[in-house]
């Protein structure tokens, strides 16, 4: 099986496995493929390890890493620090400040005509 070319790949981080199937098959039917990891952790380790995607989907609140400190070790790597992250959480977010360099942020639930606009735009 050929590997899905990075550059129209979106990496999902969702602890809830409900939410992480549905977003997948969302991504799949439109021709977007996806990969995904259940914590901070399985994500920082997929990205070690394969070619890097075109966007990351981060959930905030997970168990073993959560979305916070993903971010924080994704931007200490100059390499995942390029990867445009969408946070798709249901914790309110404010200010810009928390989460800095995010491409955009979304409140569950999301609406997924909004949400596949943002993922054509970073994966064509």
């Amino acid at each position: 099986m050929t590997p899905p070319p990075p550059e129209r790949l979106v990496l999902i981080v969702e602890d809830r496995p409900d939410t992480r199937r549905s977003l997948g098959l969302l991504l799949r039917a439109y021709g977007f493929p996806a990969a995904e990891a259940a914590d901070g952790q399985q994500a920082l380790d997929y990205l070690r390890s394969h070619p890097l995607p075109a966007l990351i989907l981060l959930d905030l609140a997970m168990p073993v890493m959560d979305g916070w400190e993903f971010r924080r070790r994704q931007r200490q790597d100059r390499d995942l620090a390029a990867v445009p992250t969408v946070v798709c959480s249901a914790y309110s977010v404010d200010g810009a400040g928390e989460l800095e360099g995010v491409a955009r942020v979304y409140r569950k639930p999301v609406d997924p005509d909004e949400l596949l606009e943002t993922v054509r735009l970073y994966c064509g």
